[in-house]
């Protein structure tokens, strides 16, 4: 089947999905790209509906495949599904995975949010973590949605390959040092020490404006990154790069 109009109800299905009320609602998300959508095939992601320009059989036979409902669609047509300027040829949607907590968490490094809401941030520490060998994300309350469209590009299929689990903060990094896990979070006002850690490590990357909450921060070893210039902090996303990095080669001997 060609679709030619924008108003195709298929079409509006998938669009709803930029927005959080559509991704709930339907219980799916949107991906967009060939790395992305590839990445998902790999992963065994359940496809719904894929929407492909002509030209481009392969990749239709293998959506076909993974389950979807694939559709062949005029350019004006990708263009108005999706959220890029210059859109690829090829879009879908998947199934949003319900990733419930797990009862002992894995033995590693797990990387834990409070209050990160820049899309975009989220995005990048996921594929930051996933890079760095990260058994998991955790996000507590008000976070930003990670199967939103920004934190999907910028995870760049990472989110396909690391469990992401949502849960009550404060309770969970509880749970997390009950069993083992050493607590630790960047902090201005922390020690200038890295913290010692073993094979058990949870990281906190606090909010962009206000930083790791005082209740999270009174759980964990605080450390402040050394800063030589004149800038008093760091973007969320790099600090968490940075001592991600620093903790996985400490973990790893």
């Amino acid at each position: 089947m060609v679709i030619e109009s924008t108003r195709n109800e298929n079409v509006k299905r998938a669009r709803a999905l930029a927005q959080k009320k559509g991704r709930d609602e339907q219980g799916l998300h949107f991906i967009e790209g060939e790395k992305l959508v590839r990445e998902a095939v790999v992963s065994g992601a359940q496809f719904a509906e894929a929407f492909i320009e002509e030209g481009h059989e392969l990749m239709s036979a293998v959506l076909s495949g993974s389950g979807a409902t694939v559709y062949t669609v005029k350019r004006a047509v990708m263009e108005s599904l999706t959220n890029t300027e210059t859109p690829q040829w090829v879009c879908a949607t998947v199934k949003t995975p319900d990733v419930p907590l797990p009862e002992y968490y894995p033995e590693g490094l797990i990387v834990v949010l409070d209050r990160v809401q820049d899309p975009g941030n989220l995005g990048t520490i996921l594929r930051t973590a996933d890079a760095m060998g990260a058994r998991g994300l955790l996000l507590g309350e008000g976070c930003a949605d990670p199967y939103a469209p920004k934190p999907l590009r910028a995870s760049m299929g990472s989110i396909y390959h690391v469990p992401v689990w949502n849960g009550p903060l404060e309770k969970e990094l509880s749970r997390l040092k009950e069993q083992g896990f050493t607590l630790v979070c960047g902090h201005l006002k922390g020690q200038n020490t890295m913290p010692k850690v073993g094979s058990r490590c949870a990281l906190v990357i606090g909010n962009e404006s206000n930083g790791v909450s005082d209740s999270v921060a009174q759980m964990c070893e605080t450390y402040r990154l050394p800063m030589y210039g004149r800038a008093e902090s760091l973007n969320a996303s790099i600090a968490a790069g940075i001592l991600i990095y620093e903790l996985s080669k400490t973990m790893r001997g």
